[in-house]
């Protein structure tokens, strides 16, 4: 059994979202092609990811991506301050979103999780 979370999380642009789902793939972002794997974040470090990287921008989508599916092409490497995070190697497959949704925030500023992930 893996020490790492079988869950990770994306956060795309309406843009990406439209393309995605259009495609039935993600190749990434911007940000993803330049560095050669998409990036992904645990629930733990998705907060911190869209401060950092998506402040002030609206109609942004929350993907739960099933990481299991996704088997060796994710790699878990240090990032942020040494945290280990997951990035994916391939592209993203839409049969590895678990749940999407677009991104809101809880009562106490905590990103609200997709509703089918919520309980992973």
């Amino acid at each position: 059994m893996s020490a790492f979370p079988g869950v990770a999380y994306k956060v795309l642009t309406a843009a990406q979202m439209a393309q995605f789902e259009q495609d039935g793939r993600f190749a990434g972002a911007p940000v993803d092609l330049a560095d050669g794997y998409i990036h992904m974040s645990t629930v733990e470090q998705l907060g911190e990811t869209v401060a950092k990287h998506f402040a002030g921008q609206d109609d942004l989508f929350v993907l739960a991506i099933d990481l299991v599916t996704l088997g060796d092409a994710v790699k878990w490497e240090p990032s942020r301050g040494g945290a280990l995070f997951p990035h994916l190697y391939a592209s993203l497959p839409r049969s590895a979103v678990i749940a999407q949704a677009p991104l809101s925030r809880c009562p106490d500023g905590v990103i609200a999780l997709p509703a089918a992930a919520a309980s992973i």
